[in-house]
């Protein structure tokens, strides 16, 4: 029986103009897109410069297209590069075209629509939550926008601890959705437990899961 050879359609995305011109970014995703295929050959790449909050990416259409043209698989580098907007991930349901990730190889179209909505709901979510701040700091006479209200100190650990923050945060709720994905397919506590810790997924003190961590967190999105 002669076996017919995959066909790959690889798509980056890196978020800003000068990203993509400097390839930061774009390398480490080429290096996991490599890495993962082992060998296997890419047939074409396409690379979007986007913010992940718009929602024109002309670059993903175009590799969806090409994919299902050659009848080949869709490879991205990270889940997030997929799963940030719920409107593309449907589109990609839509469209019929395998995809596969090189960070998850067992996420699906389901996995990744849970991620999107998650992920869009979040977005939503700091937007009002931000607003809302801001307003009341208004209201509490603060004079905002400017830097003298924030010393560079200030400024670096806000940076950061916001940037922790968001970390932890898609973590935890990818894990939620995966060990919800895994318990409809009946996997126990500790199967589940081996797959989040083979993708990579940590617990939020940064340990392996156990089972029991796992139990825990479905009984909580289950209430």
């Amino acid at each position: 029986m002669i076996q017919v050879e995959k066909k790959y359609v690889a798509y980056y995305r890196v978020s800003t103009a000068k990203q993509g011109t400097s390839g930061l970014g774009l390398e480490a995703q080429q290096y996991a897109v490599a890495s993962f295929l082992n060998g296997q050959k890419i047939t074409s790449e396409y690379v979007e410069v986007e913010s992940g909050k718009k929602n024109n990416r002309p670059q993903l259409i175009a590799a969806i297209e090409q994919a299902r043209k050659i009848k080949g698989t869709l490879v991205i580098a990270k889940l997030d590069r997929l799963s940030r907007n719920a409107s593309f991930i449907f589109t990609l349901k839509e469209s019929g075209v395998d995809f596969v990730c090189a960070d998850m190889p067992d996420a699906n179209t389901l996995t990744i629509g849970i991620f999107a909505v998650l992920a869009q709901h979040e977005r939503e979510l700091i937007s009002s939550r931000t607003k809302a701040a801001l307003q009341a700091k208004i209201a509490q006479g603060a004079k905002l926008g400017k830097p003298e209200n924030l010393t560079y100190q200030d400024r670096v650990a806000g940076a950061q601890a916001l940037k922790q923050k968001a970390a932890t945060n898609q973590n935890n709720k990818r894990a939620a959705a995966m060990i919800k994905l895994y318990r409809s397919q009946e996997l126990s506590w500790l199967a589940i437990a081996s797959k989040l810790n083979e993708a990579g997924f940590r617990a939020s003190r940064g340990g392996e899961f156990q089972a029991v961590q796992v139990q825990r967190i479905y009984q909580r999105i289950k209430l």
